[in-house]
């Protein structure tokens, strides 16, 4: 308890040391602490979370570390503290970053022994609501102050307790607590992965790790919802089976991933109970692909993230709700998303302000117009966003923020005349959790009687009075930070060659590039598009492999075809050389005389349907004027007439043999004629009757005897 005979009359005019630049929107901009000469004040323990009689004792309790090479000596140390709660949240927000100072002093001081370089000393206060004077449901700051021997400040640390009497009646404020599973593409074309990093990244304590943890620690909590790239999840299931690794400029072929497969079910088990909203496929930038014509491609990473989400989760998932990079969006990529099916968007306060400054913390619901009509965005409360998200890699700063987290729900539940409103925090996008700290942060908010959690997916506008919103800002910084202009060029030309396999194939499935391409476009690459450069490159070479693999047959030295006579036929094969499923093709012939004058093309049918491994062939009638070699200019081509693959150039050789041979045979039929009509006459003249006819036999007289 405290000892109020230790009450230090500290001088007005003691000089504090001035606390750090807040730097507003980062995360872990503000700081709860304030040292020098290697003095850091470290809170290790606070509670309870909401005291709710007079007479509950209150504990802080925490250590001064020595992180300096030289003793400290003559410390001394005490508590400041208001019996006046914060009036605004705007008010809590400038005691945090060490504007404002609270009021009194507390009772406890005292004088320590030195501390030794690498060294710590305990501390601890202990005290009551009632002998602090807090009189109502609110959020009090405290503050711990280290003096030196000249009495000056040596370091502190602002906290805050909330103090909620028993009798306290308030609507409970609805809080939609969103957590982002994204990560980065691992591969370029769908079979070939860059790198070897992605189970490097699934293990425990590393970042997907992490993540797994806490949707495992927390599969049973209420109010939360993830959202998820279904890039990921492909890229899991892909490494989970035998893949393909690209090694400096080779390929090598790797057994299944068991890290991989593990992570995959393991994800899929903790997030069964949870709704699950899905990015477009591969998190592209959708407000960069607005400004750089990939109209279609959101529309696509919809899609496509609908069907990979669900084949490797098993279930059906979100995909009408979309959270644009850093939740900006200008109104060109709002309509991009409003004609792929999104009606909700998540966005940053800063992307939505305030028409004015509000007094009180406004619900999280409001209305845009897109050109597909009205869409409903929902506005994450940045200080919570930001607590979520918080670095505690330093020590005492996971119970600091763990505080900072329970006053501003308070004071957002505390702000009067107000009926219950929505809140959302949602960490930023490849934040790196510690999975205590944030499975904690949401058991402690299932706790706390002013909160009440929610999942995104059951968000509704709030019953009182909306505040208007100045529309959407987006800046030139922001559209700075899009994926550039150039970047996006070489893209769109990957992509155009892309297309080329697209319209030859006659399956109606997902284009066997697109979900490359969306993984090319993907907001990872925003500051990093040179990490992406192998990607793009590799992309290319599949692109133009496949391409190769339909093609006109025939070496370079057999392209020589002979036209016996002056028209004929000349046969020209196809090949179609991929396998597998959807490799039917359907592809056309064009054939162009280079001297048409000499050499000229007849009406064919010039549409062809291979099936994969197979070759057809199309005999190309041909007129030619006179003997000798003409050049023939062989084309593939989509059914749209663009060209597929490279031309390919033929000698067709004319021998005009025909004329001659008719000659030659009107000849033998003429001498052949003569001779047959003579040889019939020649027989006639043997059987023509002679002149005098020979002398007919003497008959005998009848009876006359011998």
């Amino acid at each position: 308890m405290i000892h109020k005979a230790a009450i230090l009359a500290l001088l007005a005019t003691t000089l504090l040391v001035p606390a750090a630049v807040v730097v507003p929107g980062t995360a872990n901009a503000r700081t709860t602490s304030v040292s020098r000469a290697g003095l850091q004040v470290v809170l290790e323990a606070i509670g309870p979370d909401a005291p709710r009689d007079p007479t509950t004792e209150i504990k802080l309790s925490g250590s001064l570390v020595n992180s300096g090479a030289e003793p400290l000596n003559g410390l001394r140390v005490q508590m400041r503290y208001s019996p006046q709660p914060f009036a605004r949240r705007a008010d809590m927000e400038a005691y945090q970053a060490g504007q404002t100072l609270p009021s009194s002093w507390c009772c406890q001081s005292f004088v320590q022994a030195p501390i030794a370089p690498a060294g710590k000393l305990p501390w601890e206060f202990s005290f009551t609501p009632q002998e602090l004077k807090f009189s109502g449901f609110g959020v009090y700051p405290v503050m711990v102050e280290v003096l030196d021997s000249f009495g000056q400040q040596a370091g502190s640390l602002r906290t805050t307790v909330t103090y909620m009497p028993r009798e306290t009646r308030v609507a409970r404020t609805r809080l939609a607590t969103v957590l982002p599973i994204v990560d980065q593409p691992r591969r370029a074309g769908d079979s070939v992965f860059l790198d070897e990093g992605l189970p490097a990244a699934m293990a425990p304590g590393k970042r997907l790790g992490n993540l797994l943890k806490i949707a495992q620690d927390t599969s049973s909590a209420k109010g939360l919802t993830w959202i998820v790239d279904p890039a990921l999840l492909d890229d899991a299931r892909a490494m989970g089976g035998p893949h393909t690794v690209r090694v400096k400029d080779r390929s090598q072929e790797r057994p299944a991933t068991p890290e991989a497969a593990q992570w995959l079910s393991d994800l899929r088990e903790a997030v069964a109970d949870h709704p699950v909203v899905a990015t477009p496929y591969g998190d592209p930038d959708v407000a960069a692909l607005a400004h750089n014509g990939f109209d279609d491609a959101t529309r696509t990473g919809i899609s496509a993230a609908a069907i990979v989400a669900k084949q490797t989760l098993g279930r059906d998932v979100i995909t009408n709700v979309n959270w644009p990079v850093g939740g900006l969006i200008d109104y060109d990529g709002l309509d991009l998303l409003a004609t792929g099916g999104v009606g909700t968007v998540l966005l940053n306060v800063l992307n939505l302000p305030p028409a004015m400054p509000p007094v009180t913390t406004p619900d999280a619901s409001a209305t845009l117009d897109s050109v597909n009509g009205p869409i409903t965005a929902l506005v994450a409360d940045a200080a919570l966003s930001e607590t979520v998200g918080a670095d505690t890699s330093a020590p005492g700063s996971a119970l600091t923020n763990r505080q900072r987290f329970i006053a501003e729900t308070a004071m957002i539940s505390s702000e009067p005349g107000i009926s219950a409103r929505t809140v959302i925090a949602v960490p930023h996008r490849r934040w790196d959790p510690d999975p205590d700290y944030v499975t904690d942060l949401i058991e402690t908010a299932a706790t706390l009687p002013w909160l009440a959690p929610v999942t995104l997916d059951t968000v509704k506008r709030g019953k009182g009075t909306p505040v208007q919103r100045s529309g959407l800002t987006y800046t030139d910084q922001d559209r700075k930070l899009e994926l550039s202009k150039q970047y996006l060029t070489g893209v769109k030309k990957v992509g155009a060659r892309a297309d080329l396999t697209a319209a030859i194939t006659t399956a109606q499935d997902l284009d066997a590039f697109d979900l490359a391409l969306l993984r090319l476009t993907s907001s990872a690459w925003r500051g990093k598009t040179g990490n992406a450069a192998p990607y793009v490159q590799q992309l290319a070479e599949a692109i133009d492999g496949r391409i190769a693999m339909v093609n006109i047959t025939g070496s370079e030295q057999s392209r020589l075809r002979t036209l016996a006579g002056s028209n004929g036929d000349v046969p020209i094969s196809v090949r179609n050389g991929l396998s597998g499923e959807n490799s039917r093709i359907a592809v056309r012939l064009r054939v162009t005389s280079d001297q048409p004058d000499l050499l000229k093309i007849e009406p064919y049918e010039d549409k062809l349907e291979i099936f994969g491994g197979q070759n057809q062939t199309i005999r190309i009638p041909m007129t030619s004027k006179e003997s000798g070699q003409s050049t023939v200019t062989v084309q593939l081509t989509t059914e749209d007439g663009r060209k597929y693959g490279k031309p390919i150039e033929l000698t067709v050789r004319t021998t005009g043999y025909t004329g001659v041979a008719l000659v030659i045979v009107g000849a033998a039929l003429v001498v052949m004629l003569a001779a047959v009509v003579l040889r019939v006459l020649r027989r006639r003249g043997r059987r023509r009757p002679s002149a005098t006819p020979p002398p007919e036999r003497e008959r005998e007289p009848a009876g006359t005897e011998s």
